[in-house]
């Protein structure tokens, strides 16, 4: 009797990841437990803990590996029908599309209160996030659509407006947000890169009412 292929750790991990993901999707973060994960994954609840310290640190990962597997910077950096300003405008938008990546990062607004957490997002987004936001300011500030002389602080700068915008990191209500995104697009606008669309702000508000919601 031939026996049972031995999964690699990586495979098991990629799995757990995949369940969290159906599960976080179908029946929310908050009413899923490591057990039902587990069960998805097919796998004994202590292979969870062989990878993860955390249903936290799942959710970190999982957004982690959903933007890699579609990775808006990636869509637009070979477009030669775009300038540097319209493939960031482009991107952005796609980054809004991505429907299924939207309903987790608003499930993982709660767990950024977590400070090991937090930490982490915000080194990720450093070491992922600017050097691509880098190359696209440089490229638009070459073909002239952008114009400022700040594209290094501006590219540390973006990755950190996301965290800024979380209730549950700085909390605030709806006027709030809505002053924020005024204070953001007028600061963009006057460095030469004016990016900041109503869409950006309808999305942090949303954010505002599902927190809002889970405190009822």
């Amino acid at each position: 009797m031939a026996r049972p292929v031995k999964k690699q750790p990586e495979q098991w991990k990629k799995e757990i990841l995949d369940a969290a993901k159906e599960l976080f999707l179908t029946k929310g973060y908050e009413e899923t437990a490591v057990a039902d994960i587990m069960e998805r994954a097919g796998g004994a609840k202590g292979m969870f803990y062989r990878f993860f310290q955390s249903k936290e640190e799942v959710m970190h990962a999982l957004g982690d590996q959903m933007f890699l597997e579609n990775n808006p910077f990636e869509a637009v950096r070979e477009r030669s029908d775009l300038n540097g300003l319209q493939k960031i405008r482009e991107m952005l938008a796609a980054d809004r599309a991505d429907s299924e990546r939207e309903k987790i990062n608003a499930q993982a607004v709660g767990i950024l209160k977590d400070p090991r957490i937090l930490a982490a997002a915000v080194e990720a987004n450093r070491r992922v996030l600017t050097p691509l936001w880098f190359e696209l300011i440089e490229e638009g500030r070459k073909d002239g659509s952008i114009k400022t002389a700040y594209a290094k602080e501006l590219s540390e700068l973006l990755p950190l407006i996301n965290f800024w915008m979380m209730p549950s990191v700085f909390p605030t209500d709806e006027e709030g947000i809505r002053r924020k995104c005024r204070f953001v697009s007028e600061v963009l606008f006057a460095m030469g890169l004016p990016i900041m669309e109503e869409g950006m702000c309808e999305r942090a508000e949303r954010l505002i009412r599902n927190e809002e919601k889970k405190g009822e």
